[in-house]
């Protein structure tokens, strides 16, 4: 793997969120919003279809936007490897949804005491919760990939 630093000289960027193409919006929703997203906007017709702008709690800012056109069903998911989204408690998370209906894979220690487990959205996608260490920051960092 490889570190480094952005080009100093481009504007100032952020990654917003991810469009996700889905083939059944209702089931999707029910889905994203079983495992805590809640939805914060719609916008009904655009050129990809609908959009469904999704929000975690806590969240400041929209992360997740399902995309749906009935005309157009996803029919490979091989683009996207994985989805990953943080919680505080990964026992608690994985009890709460198992409540909602939501089956998570066992949960598996990674080293350093980040765990991790795996969940699967109605279109195959696939969701890595991660919980961080006591002390690590919220998100990933180049920390995280010193040897």
């Amino acid at each position: 793997m490889t570190t480094g630093s952005a080009d100093t000289n481009l504007l100032s960027m952020r990654m917003l969120h991810l469009g996700l193409r889905v083939s059944d919006l209702e089931r999707s929703l029910a889905f994203y919003t079983a495992i805590g997203y809640a939805t914060v906007g719609t916008v009904p017709d655009t050129a990809f279809g609908s959009l469904t702008m999704l929000q975690l709690p806590g969240d400041p800012f929209v992360s997740l936007e399902l995309v749906h056109d009935p005309a157009r069903p996803v029919q490979d998911i091989g683009a996207v490897n994985h989805l990953v989204v943080q919680v505080d408690d990964l026992a608690g998370t994985i009890d709460e949804l198992a409540s909602r209906g939501i089956v998570a894979e066992p949960p598996a220690e990674l080293g350093a005491g980040m765990r991790t487990s795996w969940l699967t959205d109605p279109d195959g996608y696939r969701i890595e919760l991660v919980q961080w260490p006591p002390g690590h920051p919220a998100g990933m960092t180049a920390a995280d990939f010193v040897q």
